[in-house]
């Protein structure tokens, strides 16, 4: 115990209630660290708009996160990627194992951890998952443009995604299962009052059958008992099924050791207190009528003041002195969700690609290079390969480690960037289309990774990945998919270790090909080999133990 780092408050979950609890901890001087095992900024980052949060007028989700997430670390609150796998509670010292391996001390604990969509159940709903049922319209919106497109729910979710869902689908239909929105009219009416939005109340899927995709549908009015079958229009491939039906809470690792109702949600006070001492829960996951960002909130600033005094009578019991702790440095802000705001492609594109903001972010990063990088610029002369061309340039632009050669290529992804080490070795780096919007992250890490210090990674993790035979990975990706990002960067990382591992993030919008090829009606989408698609978020040791099973 003595080489163990204890910690005043472990956070689990950075979420919008995790993220709260550690700017009120971290304002409190406690020594804290939160761990997230999936993505910073949780459920809100698949959020299109944020019309309701106080004193904002309306905001991207991931921006509204990526807000939180640098208070946070601006008081020097430590987040690290890792999933609780074992939560141990009893003793004065909590002790959680993560799924790493590590171990991780603290004297008080906040349960953050949030919901997952919840799924409806009707027949064919795990099938055609990622061909034609989605669960994350800023993910997968554009990939039914000109489609018809259905979303399940009835509440404020639906509402706003049927709104959203709109831009893309020549039609959206919302499909209530009971006579009313159950959110407020004024929420409603973004759904009711869009012309390209209709409602069918009292209606459920009864299932869903098709090839390759989802081609129809039926329909139950649950009044009438009346069925409808819908079938895909002449000319289209299939169409959308989002569902927004309420979440389900991450609870998994914690029955029998927290009190959890019926539903699996925890059971807390007004203080966010539990039934077990120093541990305390906030936000979705918690029992409690409604789950919004705001509530999610004040959820974890509660937590962590009820913490904080949890653990300052401690300290006093123990004899531990306690006093106003030094202003901590700023720690570093983590995964997809950075300073990096969002930018929309448009095509064609005028003026330039990256904002003095981004420049000003970048160049401390690639300060950090110690090696030369080459982008290789694979062409076919079409009017993507000149914005390619001219977006790599501007940002070659930025340091003197980089510079850009053109040369007409071959293959079936065209314009193709590829990353050159000093040597001119190709590293097994490629974007196909232009790795702007979320994916300007994967380049830039991309780029660390090959000439800077490169992420962290364990040395028992780099060892596997040296060991891997060659291997081809794509990742089909949207620009606008907040998850895509990671495995991107997570299998680059593999290729940036293994020269036999070539890793390409391919923008589908350009590629609507190989989407046909592979099924594909949802991101990230990962093909190893000719292996099926994997669809939604992976690790890195997921990724790493589907190439190890492919061979």
């Amino acid at each position: 115990m003595a080489d163990e780092h204890l910690y005043d408050l472990i956070i689990v979950g950075a979420g919008p209630a995790g993220l709260s609890a550690g700017l009120y901890a971290g304002r409190a001087t406690l020594d804290t660290l939160i761990l997230e095992g999936d993505t910073v900024g949780g459920q809100v980052t698949t959020t299109s708009v944020v019309y309701n949060y106080p004193a904002v007028e309306k905001v991207d989700g991931t921006q509204l996160m990526n807000q939180m997430q640098k208070q946070v670390t601006d008081f020097g609150v430590a987040i690290e990627h890792d999933q609780v796998v074992d939560y141990q509670l009893d003793d004065t010292v909590k002790v959680l194992v993560g799924k790493s391996g590590k171990k991780y001390h603290a004297r008080s604990v906040i349960i953050a951890t949030g919901a997952q969509p919840r799924k409806v159940g009707f027949p064919g709903e795990d099938e055609f998952r990622g061909r034609g049922v989605a669960y994350c319209s800023t993910c997968d919106g554009e990939l039914f443009t000109g489609l018809q497109i259905f979303v399940v729910g009835g509440g404020y979710a639906a509402a706003e995604e049927a709104d959203y869902l709109s831009r893309f689908g020549k039609h959206v239909t919302v499909l209530v299962r009971s006579d009313h929105f159950k959110c407020p009219p004024l929420m409603a009416a973004r759904a009711l009052n869009n012309p390209k939005v209709s409602v069918e109340y009292n209606t459920e899927v009864k299932s869903i059958t098709g090839d390759d995709y989802v081609t129809e549908a039926t329909l139950i009015n649950n009044k009438t008992g009346k069925e409808t079958v819908y079938h895909v229009d002449d000319g289209d491939n299939t169409f959308g099924i989002f569902v927004y039906v309420g979440t389900q809470p991450q609870t998994k690792n914690l029955h029998g050791i927290i009190d959890l109702d019926e539903h699996g949600y925890i059971k807390a006070g007004a203080n966010g207190a539990t039934n077990v001492d120093g541990v305390y829960a906030a936000g979705d996951v918690i029992v409690k009528d409604l789950r919004q960002i705001i509530t999610a909130a004040s959820d974890g600033a509660v937590a962590a003041t009820t913490a904080e005094h949890y653990i300052t009578a401690q300290k006093q019991e123990q004899g531990v002195p306690i006093q106003a702790a030094p202003a901590k440095k700023a720690t570093k802000t983590v995964g997809q969700t950075t300073d990096l705001e969002k930018q929309e492609q448009v095509a064609p594109h005028e003026g330039n690609w990256l904002t003095a903001d981004i420049d000003g972010q970048l160049k401390p990063i690639f300060a950090r290079l110690t090696k030369d990088v080459t982008f290789e610029v694979d062409t076919d002369d079409s009017s993507l390969s000149q914005q390619l061309t001219g977006f790599i340039n501007e940002f070659a632009s930025l340091d003197d480690h980089f510079k850009v050669v053109t040369k007409q290529g071959s293959g079936d992804y065209l314009p193709l960037l590829k990353l050159l080490d000093e040597d001119g070795n190709d590293t097994g780096l490629h974007y196909a289309g232009i790795p702007t919007g979320h994916e300007l992250n994967s380049l830039v890490l991309g780029v660390y990774n090959v000439a800077g210090p490169g992420q962290t990674i364990d040395p028992a993790m780099a060892e596997r990945i040296k060991k891997l035979p060659a291997t081809n990975i794509r990742i089909g990706v949207s620009l606008t998919c907040h998850f895509c990002p990671d495995v991107v960067a997570a299998c680059q990382r593999m290729a940036s270790l293994n020269p036999g591992i070539t890793a390409t993030m391919i923008d589908l919008q350009h590629f609507p090909d190989l989407r046909k090829d592979k099924k594909i009606m949802s991101v990230p989408a990962t093909m190893i080999e000719d292996d099926p698609v994997i669809f939604g978020s992976q690790s890195l040791e997921q990724l790493v133990a589907a190439v190890e099973a492919h061979h």
